[in-house]
């Protein structure tokens, strides 16, 4: 029995110099420690020691969180390119451009016929049949910067 409480004591002085205890454990442990003169002599040596590693100097380089950042970028630059998803890009952008030049006429043919049908000047026509065919790239574009810049904007941070 008096085994479980050096050993219950011993649990609740750890969970104490980590998160802390309930007011009722923090009463017990005390008690206990009073009674307990095994207990209380491990309670001190174990704050001497601690006091003793808080004591330490640890001397770390100035620059260390600066040059932690830069491997991790270095890193994630290095995943990036493992990964291979400019060839997806590439692919992608191949195939836009292939159904784009196969389906040109029929678009303009669709625009010439709206046009026609509808009384909208040619000029109309024409723009709307480039705008057909620009934004889509422009969006797509935008996208791929803005995820450039949020990726390597994070290089200041």
């Amino acid at each position: 029995m008096t085994e479980n409480l050096h050993k219950r004591a011993q649990e609740l002085s750890a969970k104490a110099l980590i998160e802390g205890l309930q007011p009722a454990e923090e009463a017990w442990l005390r008690e206990h420690r009073a009674a307990c003169a095994e207990c209380a002599k491990e309670v001190a040596v174990l704050q001497e020691a601690l006091g003793a590693l808080r004591s330490v100097a640890v001397l770390v380089p100035r620059d260390l969180a600066s040059r932690t950042q830069f491997r991790v970028r270095l890193r994630a630059q290095e995943i990036s390119k493992a990964a291979g998803g400019s060839h997806v890009l590439w692919i992608i952008t191949a195939a836009s451009w292939l159904l784009g030049v196969f389906s040109a006429p029929l678009v303009w043919k669709l625009f010439a016929w709206a046009g026609g049908n509808f009384g909208v000047p040619k000029l109309a026509v024409e723009a709307g049949f480039v705008l057909w065919w620009t934004v889509p790239a422009l969006v797509a574009v935008s996208v791929v910067l803005h995820r450039r810049v949020m990726t390597t904007g994070a290089k200041g941070i």
